[in-house]
């Protein structure tokens, strides 16, 4: 289907039995319509604790539970499966969002003992998906972290982001923000069936010119890297994120868990019927003879000789083109304890 990554459906782990819409056994895809349904979701926290030992950061927030996006390799679809949803179809067209998401975030800062550390924004799911031109909730995050002074990440795959660049300008003044732009390709065919509902390629270069432009901490992600579909195009790539102001590029190989793997799998049998083994088995290749990992400081650069070629490629990219690259480090000092604003009127 047009905009969607996820071919049908997969059994949901929790789930005892499964349930077939009957259209999934008809093959005329024209005739279904499938259009995106939001639900709300008053949380009771927002922001997560993140523990993995290979990850640059220690808070993450989602405003989202679900992604219209609509990558097939995304390593949040099985967290869909948590609200009796599934990880395919469902987790592109039926999206939880958060309204009192920001209201919890001041909560968050203004917590007694609190010790301010960089939050991740799109830590699970994209904050910029398409939802977000509706609810605007990233950026009412972002007006948080403003008026806090807090420092705050971004992840994104969509030059939706600019529209918030007010924002980011004020928050970079106290340099209390970092952006990391996904790229996986420059091929616009293959970005239309690898992420579906993604800004083009040529929004999200010129994206990333323009952050650069104002003097906003931009780098690139190759994320992930698929052997026989992306693999060839890492020094391409890096030499696009440094013509278009990237201070460097990050990366990550693919891994299909649980879900993820039928659903993934489904898509490359669909979209590369003649290749769809050599991709399958080259991505078991790289994590000893499964498709998936879960194991830190392995899940993402994989092992055995074609992962050491994919790494060895992109280490020797980041050498050439970006060898003092290192992630940002931003700026705690400047916080803001808002419930004392009342007691420093008089110092």
């Amino acid at each position: 289907m047009k905009g969607q990554g996820a071919v049908s459906n997969v059994k949901n782990r929790f789930e005892k039995t499964e349930i077939i819409p009957f259209w999934e056994n008809d093959y005329d895809f024209d005739e279904i319509k499938t259009k995106t349904e939001f639900k709300k979701v008053e949380a009771k926290t927002i922001v997560n604790q993140v523990k993995s030992i290979d990850l640059p950061f220690l808070q993450s927030l989602n405003p989202y539970q679900g992604c219209e996006h609509g990558c097939p390799y995304c390593y949040a679809r099985p967290t869909h499966e948590y609200w009796s949803l599934n990880a395919g179809i469902d987790f592109e067209r039926k999206i939880l969002y958060k309204p009192n998401a920001a209201e919890l975030l001041k909560k968050h800062f203004q917590k007694r003992n609190y010790l301010p550390s960089t939050i991740s924004l799109s830590g699970n799911t994209d904050c910029y998906q398409p939802a977000e031109r509706k609810f605007k909730l990233t950026r009412s995050i972002l007006e948080i972290c403003l008026a806090f002074k807090h420092p705050v990440s971004i992840i994104t795959k969509n030059a939706l982001l600019l529209r918030d660049l007010d924002l980011l300008i004020e928050l970079r003044k106290d340099n209390l923000i970092s952006v990391a732009l996904s790229i996986t390709t420059l091929n616009e065919e293959t970005r239309r069936i690898l992420e579906p509902r993604t800004s083009s390629v040529n929004n999200k270069l010129k994206c990333m010119k323009i952050l650069s432009e104002n003097n906003i901490p931009v780098f690139g992600m190759i994320a992930p890297i698929i052997p026989a579909i992306n693999s060839h195009e890492i020094f391409s790539l890096a030499k696009q994120f440094y013509l278009s102001g990237a201070f460097g590029f990050s990366h990550a190989i693919v891994r299909l868990n649980d879900a993820v793997e039928p659903i993934f799998s489904q898509w490359a049998r669909l979209h590369f019927p003649n290749k769809a083994e050599k991709i399958l088995n080259q991505i078991k290749e790289l994590h000893g003879g499964n498709l998936g990992s879960k194991v830190p400081m392995d899940r993402m650069k994989g092992s055995g000789n074609l992962a050491f070629a994919i790494n060895q490629s992109a280490k020797i990219a980041k050498q050439n083109l970006f060898p003092n690259f290192i992630y940002p480090t931003l700026n705690t000092s400047a916080f803001i304890r808002k419930q004392n604003l009342q007691l420093s009127l008089f110092d």
